[in-house]
């Protein structure tokens, strides 16, 4: 998701510098918060584009991986592109642990099938997804995708994936313009920011009430494309006195939240990853903002608590990704020792239909992309059904919050 745009620069004087190197000295870091701290991401409500609530509805039963357990097929394999290194790692494991876990269960059931999984580190980079690319389309057992993982690195290689004739199914690239490059192997597994970002934004003014909304965008095509729908949105509320833009990988924000303060809003978006996210709350609730802190689905994440600690508490996060439940949620926790991430079910979910495209004899690239294009079914997460661009034919988006 990530790719670099022209941030805007603050400017600090001698005396503010000075100020804040003291008040830096007394503030607890995120590691002594973190050791303190029990609070979790916690689903709170189901939203629709005017940001109005939705009550969550009980579905179909979820396709199962493991199938009949009669399949039958060749040696093939999927591979699955993400950050499993670096600052935003932990969104990427997620993405992995679920679909290996929906790998394994299919390949426990179905002796006759056995599918491989391949995985290849990003690292979030775009720059790095390209050089992992040609090594995912000529591997000749390689029939589909799940990623990759971020908008970034998605648009850096959309066109090699197209070409290849790869399915590419994304479990979290929400940028909107992923789907409007005519790319005819592109899926994405979520709602994207034109749902996203109007949606939170609608909830922040009309449901919350909220009169003065501070946007803070991390310059990436994500952060910078979500946070844009936000202020699009909110409209007059997004104030233009605190329309700021950091850059990712900061993690000094001294000038954005001085500027935050002078407008003191209701609220604070930010647009962008739980590494950016941690710190950003901290040196807001460090600094005395007692307004609500809101960001989205890069920064939902256990990570974020972790690294955030108590200054975490009462954060709003919203999220295309749909809860982990049921059996999903438990044998995800039995197999990783830990509960599932954010788009832990998205990842489980689209391995499932991949599989379920294999066990039906769909076991080349062509048959494969035929079968993602054609499917309708139940997922853990939602149903899954895509437009011809790649787009869900059904989306909501679910608000969390920190407690």
């Amino acid at each position: 998701m990530r790719g670099h745009v022209a941030r805007k620069a603050f400017a600090l004087g001698g005396a503010s510098l000075m100020a804040l190197a003291i008040a830096g000295c007394s503030q607890s870091t995120p590691e002594e918060e973190a050791a303190q701290t029990n609070l979790k991401i916690v689903e709170k409500v189901q939203i629709d584009e005017n940001g109005g609530e939705v009550a969550a509805t009980a579905g179909a039963t979820p396709a199962d991986p493991a199938g009949d357990g009669k399949a039958s097929c060749p040696p093939v394999s999927l591979a699955m592109a993400g950050a499993l290194n670096g600052p935003d790692a932990a969104l990427g494991i997620n993405i992995r642990n679920g679909v290996q876990l929906a790998v394994d269960k299919h390949n426990a059931a179905n002796p006759g099938c056995q599918v491989q999984l391949k995985t290849f580190d990003t690292e979030g980079d775009p720059q790095k997804a390209s050089n992992i690319a040609p090594r995912i389309i000529e591997d000749q057992y390689t029939i589909g995708l799940i990623g990759p993982a971020f908008s970034g690195e998605t648009k850096a290689t959309g066109g090699v994936f197209d070409q290849a004739g790869l399915a590419a199914v994304t479990a979290s690239a929400t940028n909107v313009t992923l789907s409007e490059n005519g790319w005819k192997t592109f899926f994405r597994g979520l709602a994207n920011d034109g749902v996203q970002g109007p949606s939170v934004a609608n909830y922040l003014k009309n449901t919350l009430g909220h009169k003065k909304v501070c946007v803070v965008d991390d310059s990436t095509d994500y952060g910078l494309g979500l946070a844009t729908a936000v202020r699009d949105t909110l409209g007059p509320v997004a104030d233009s006195a605190c329309n700021i833009s950091v850059k990712k990988g900061d993690k000094d924000f001294s000038a954005a939240v001085t500027q935050i303060n002078g407008a003191a809003p209701d609220s604070v978006f930010f647009g962008g990853y739980y590494a950016e996210a941690a710190p950003l709350v901290q040196q807001l609730r460090d600094s005395g903002f007692g307004g609500t802190f809101v960001s989205a689905d890069g920064s939902k994440d256990n990570e974020f608590v972790k690294q955030a600690g108590e200054s975490a508490k009462g954060a709003l996060l919203a999220c295309p990704c749909g809860p982990a439940t049921g059996s999903f949620a438990q044998e995800y926790t039995d197999k990783f020792g830990q509960e599932p991430g954010t788009y832990s079910t998205e990842g489980y979910d689209l391995g499932t239909i991949l599989l379920k495209g294999i066990d039906s004899g769909a076991i080349t690239r062509p048959a494969l992309l035929d079968y993602v294009r054609n499917y309708k079914g139940q997922g853990v997460a939602r149903e899954y059904q895509w437009t011809p661009v790649g787009e869900l034919t059904s989306t909501l988006i679910w608000v969390y919050d920190v407690q």
